[in-house]
C-alpha cells in the first residue's frame, strides 16, 4: 500500500522551477509532485534554466540539476545568486560524492538531494522551504 504523504502538501500557488535535462527524471519529479498542484516550470539545459528564472519572477524554488549541458547546474546557480540570494536552489544529482555536495553549496545551492530521489525526502525537502 503506497504512502499518499503527497496529499499533505498543498502548493497550489507555489512554483518551481525545474534545471532538468533528462526528459525521464524531469517526468519522474513532475509525478512525485503532482498531487502537491505545484505549478512545474523545466529548464531543459543550463542557459535555458537560467532564462526562464529570469522571465518568471513568481519561482518560488528551484530543483538544479548540476550535470546539465552547456553550463553546469553549479554555474546557473552562481548567476541565479548575482540576481536572487533569497530563493531556495536544491541541487540534483546522481554524484553522491562528498566532493559533488560541497561543490553545488558553495556555489550557492540551499541544499542537496541524490538521484534516484526518494520521494518523501524529496516532498520534505520541498515543504521545508515553502513552508512559510
Amino acid at each position: 500500500m503506497e504512502n499518499n504523504y503527497a496529499h499533505d502538501f498543498n502548493w497550489s500557488t507555489r512554483t518551481i522551477l525545474i534545471g532538468e535535462d533528462e526528459l525521464i527524471n524531469f517526468r519522474l519529479i513532475e509525478v512525485m509532485l503532482s498531487k502537491t498542484k505545484v505549478k512545474l516550470i523545466r529548464g531543459v539545459n543550463g542557459p535555458d534554466t537560467l532564462r526562464l528564472f529570469k522571465e518568471n519572477p513568481q519561482i518560488d524554488l528551484i530543483l538544479m540539476d548540476i550535470k546539465m549541458p552547456e553550463m553546469d547546474g553549479c554555474e546557473v546557480t552562481k548567476e541565479i545568486r548575482k540576481m536572487n540570494t533569497h530563493v531556495p536552489i536544491i541541487a540534483q544529482t546522481a554524484y553522491a560524492l562528498e566532493e559533488e555536495k560541497m561543490k553545488s553549496l558553495e556555489a550557492g545551492c540551499n541544499s542537496y538531494i541524490t538521484k534516484p530521489i526518494n520521494k518523501k525526502d524529496l516532498l520534505c525537502l520541498i515543504d521545508s522551504y515553502l513552508r512559510y
